[in-house]
Order: structure tokens, then C-alpha cells, then sequence
């Protein structure tokens, strides 16, 4: 019997056989990047709870540099994949939806008890929603090239950072977290999340700066070294400035996107013509 069943002695200079493929690294850095702007987004809760408010608004501010970035790593390292683009989707959700809701709930939104609470759900769940909307619309082969320049409604990164105004303006001076303010924060915070469901269109900006004139070279170095002083020096103004200035944009933006839209009407109206123009002479 023992013939049968002779003990088995592998060949040492076999070589292993991989169970899975090795996964290149460009592929992996994007979303490395990712799950650390997620962390930030983690510890920002955390940081809020623990009264630290300060850091809370750097932590998600970070992520969110960090979610501008981790795209642009991925299309330049050729790393783009399906998994890459969910994993960034459920981040942005928990960076730019439940932790700014959370931090603004344990700053002013819970003055006003369970509709404060409201309020914050308002603000996770429209963020989740304007998400999955994003996610479909990229999808949409038939979207004209200049629709490309424009968000369909407020972007959760900009919705995140536009909601912690009042904290902004707590930091300056002003008594942005007392009772008789509440109500008002309250109704700040739905309203931006009405503004992420919203298809109010706001200027994407994704087209800005592809070529830079030789001669703005220079005064563009010169102007960002002197916003990043600023921001470093005056970090809850600069924000403070850049959320009313971007709010103010957005009706500028609807102008501009609704005379596009009445090119893009005409022109596909005068191609129509020409078309049954055409068809009538050839018949």
C-alpha cells in the first residue's frame, strides 16, 4: 500500500504560482490618496466632539485639496479604475456629507434640538443624493462638450465648505453658535443642501487654466504665493471670503450656462433645418 501512496517531495526550483495578479502601484496611489482624505474626514468627527473645531475645519479641509488631487493623480499616472471611482464616490460622502453634518450639529445645529437634527440629515442625505446623480451623469454619452464646464447643482466638496460659514464666522468674532443664531444656521444648512439636489447649474472650472498666456506666467506665480500667505495668515477670512464670493458667483454662472444653452438650441435647430433642407433637394 505504501507503493500507492509514496510521499509527495515538491520540486524546490519550481517556481509558486501567483493566486492573484500584481496590482501596479499607479493604480494603487490614487486611491491610497483617498483613503486618507477619508481618515480626515473620520477624525474631523472626532475632532469636533472633542470641542477641537479648529483642526476639525482643517481636517476636512485637507480632503478636500485631497479629492481634487486624487483624480488628477489617477488620469496622470493612468491608474483610473471602477474601483478607484466607487471607493472616492463613498469617501466624499462621509468627508462632505456626515462629517461637516456632524461637525455643524455639535457646534450650533443641536441648539435646536431634534430640528437641528432634521437639518443635518437634510444636509448627509443631499449630499449622498447629489453624488449618485454625479456618478449617473457621467454616463451620459449624448451630454454636450460645453455642458462638461458646469456641476448640475452645488458640488459636495464646494456644499461641505460652503456650510461651515458660521463656523468661519465664529472663529472672526462673530456669535455665530448662540441660541438666537441657531435658527438661522439652520436654515443656511438646508438651504446649501437644496442647493447640492438642485439643477441649478455652477461653473466647474475644470477647462481653467489647461493654457496660461506666456506673459501671466509670472504675476500667476507671484498672485498664488500671495493667496497661499493669506491663507496661511488669515485661514478662517480667507475662507469666510471665498464662500461669499462663490455663493455670489453662482447667478453669474445660471446667466452664462442659460445664454450657452440658447447657442446650443439655435445652433441644433439651424443643423435640423439644414438637414430636412438637404433631404428635400435630394428628393
Amino acid at each position: 500500500m505504501s507503493d500507492f501512496f509514496a510521499p509527495f517531495a515538491p520540486d524546490p526550483n519550481e517556481p509558486r504560482r501567483r493566486r492573484f495578479k500584481p496590482v501596479p502601484f499607479r493604480v494603487i496611489a490614487p486611491n491610497l490618496i483617498t483613503l486618507l482624505a477619508l481618515c480626515l474626514g473620520l477624525t474631523a468627527i472626532r475632532l469636533a466632539y472633542e470641542g477641537r473645531l479648529e483642526v476639525a475645519i482643517y481636517a476636512i479641509l485637507v480632503a478636500a485639496m485631497l479629492d481634487a488631487v486624487d483624480g488628477r493623480v489617477a488620469r496622470l499616472l493612468k491608474g483610473t479604475s471602477r474601483f478607484g471611482a466607487e471607493l472616492d464616490s463613498l469617501a466624499d460622502f462621509v468627508n462632505f456629507g456626515v462629517a461637516p453634518a456632524l461637525v455643524l450639529y455639535s457646534f450650533t445645529l443641536s441648539d435646536a434640538g431634534g430640528v437641528g437634527w432634521a437639518g443635518a440629515l437634510v444636509f448627509a442625505i443631499a449630499s449622498c443624493l447629489r453624488l449618485a446623480r454625479f456618478n449617473v451623469a457621467l454616463d451620459n454619452p449624448h451630454r454636450p462638450e460645453w455642458q462638461k464646464n458646469y456641476f448640475v447643482g452645488m458640488p459636495a466638496p464646494a456644499g461641505a465648505l460652503a456650510a461651515l460659514l458660521p463656523i468661519y464666522l465664529f472663529f472672526l468674532g462673530v456669535p455665530a453658535n448662540s441660541e438666537v443664531a441657531s435658527p438661522f444656521n439652520l436654515a443656511y444648512v438646508v438651504v446649501i443642501g437644496i442647493m447640492m439636489v438642485s439643477t441649478v447649474p455652477t461653473y466647474s472650472g475644470k477647462t481653467l487654466g489647461k493654457q496660461v498666456p506666456r506673459e501671466r506666467v509670472l504675476p500667476l506665480f507671484v498672485g498664488a504665493v500671495a493667496l497661499v500667505a493669506l491663507v496661511v495668515s488669515f485661514p478662517f477670512a480667507m475662507l469666510a471670503l471665498a464662500v461669499l464670493v462663490y455663493l455670489a458667483t453662482i447667478p453669474v454662472g445660471v446667466q452664462r450656462y442659460r445664454k450657452l444653452a440658447r447657442r446650443h438650441a439655435a445652433e441644433q435647430a439651424q443643423a435640423r433645418a439644414a438637414a430636412v433642407e438637404i433631404g428635400d433637394t435630394g428628393a
